[in-house]
């Protein structure tokens, strides 16, 4: 700026103004890491898409079929099928165990059921809880029912067919301090309206038409679950519920198990024909037995495709 009105020029000076600023390496530095990256993300995708396409070139490695039955005491568990049993001899093979293991005669026979949970569209059942009445019982407990009704013959025909506690709206307070505390609760309809600040409390035990503790006919309701057998779906997908006693008859062992089972069925999708395919795969741990309970496929095509590929199925439960 002062050249034009001074008629000097500092040494040097000339020769900055007309030469370009050279980039310093400091401010290139950003650049070249981007560029770096970016070089080195395209390599990275273009070896994942040359995997890729030499996977789908190289033929799939051919499965070894599994043997049905080891010809030696010892061997590779993994190389044979796992054995099936039908429903009388795994029961027989619990009895041998229990003489082998010297275990309690007495000891629960115990069930676990692996429900298929999975609906379309990423849905799912909710989990359930149940009670059935089994054909044969294996215990002398009596479940503690509780019966709301503001009637007094109602209480009276409560109280002769076996209700641990009966009442109306007075019991409420017992029951939120948890003064009063009962297996089940049973309900008229007259009285619900009044029972609501109990929901949140009761949950799942709060009277309701679906599980049968909402109605007017208090002998069958109190009897039923004086005597039930209850059971529910943990992990979301497992029930884990005793059936029988060991020293009981094969015969009423499996009558309870197919109680149980038929009364799982019940809580189907509308959608499905059936939710059990069969019951196998029973073994020995501990005094339990464990079955597995599979959803059947709707369509007869995949049925038919699964048949081929799975073994058998020695005996089957259907609703």
């Amino acid at each position: 700026a002062l050249t034009p009105r001074c008629g000097w020029v500092l040494p040097g000076l000339e020769q900055r103004l007309t030469v370009p600023a050279a980039v310093s390496p400091a401010t290139a530095r950003p650049y070249a890491a981007a560029a770096a990256k970016a070089a080195k993300k395209d390599e990275k995708r273009s070896r994942q898409e040359k995997a890729k396409e030499a996977a789908k070139e190289k033929p799939l490695p051919r499965r070894r079929p599994l043997m049905s039955k080891p010809v030696d005491d010892v061997y590779l568990t993994w190389l044979y099928r796992r054995p099936s049993y039908g429903l009388e001899q795994a029961v027989g093979m619990l009895k041998r165990f229990q003489e082998l293991d010297f275990t309690h005669p007495k000891q629960f026979v115990y069930i676990n059921v692996f429900l298929d949970m999975a609906l379309q569209k990423k849905k799912k059942v909710d989990p359930f809880t149940s009670g059935v009445v089994l054909p044969h019982r294996f215990t002398d407990e009596v479940n503690k029912v509780l019966v709301f009704t503001e009637n007094d013959q109602e209480a009276e025909v409560a109280r002769e067919h076996g209700a641990t506690i009966v009442g109306g709206v007075e019991l409420i307070k017992w029951i939120l301090e948890d003064e009063i505390q009962a297996d089940f609760y049973v309900a008229v309809p007259a009285i619900i309206p009044k029972l609501i600040p109990l929901r949140n409390k009761l949950k799942k035990k709060y009277p309701s038409t679906r599980r049968n503790s909402l109605g007017s006919d208090i002998p069958r309701m109190v009897q039923f679950f004086r005597e039930c057998h209850e059971y529910s779906v943990e992990d979301e997908s497992v029930i884990k519920t005793r059936i029988a006693r060991l020293d009981m008859p094969t015969e009423h062992i499996i009558a309870n198990l197919k109680t149980i089972i038929q009364d799982i069925c019940t809580f189907k999708p509308s959608n499905f024909g059936k939710v059990c395919s069969g019951c196998n795969q029973p073994t020995w741990e501990m005094g339990v037995l464990y079955w597995v309970v599979e959803k059947a496929e709707e369509k007869e095509e995949e049925d038919a495709a699964d048949e081929d590929q799975q073994e058998p199925v020695q005996e089957s439960v259907s609703n």
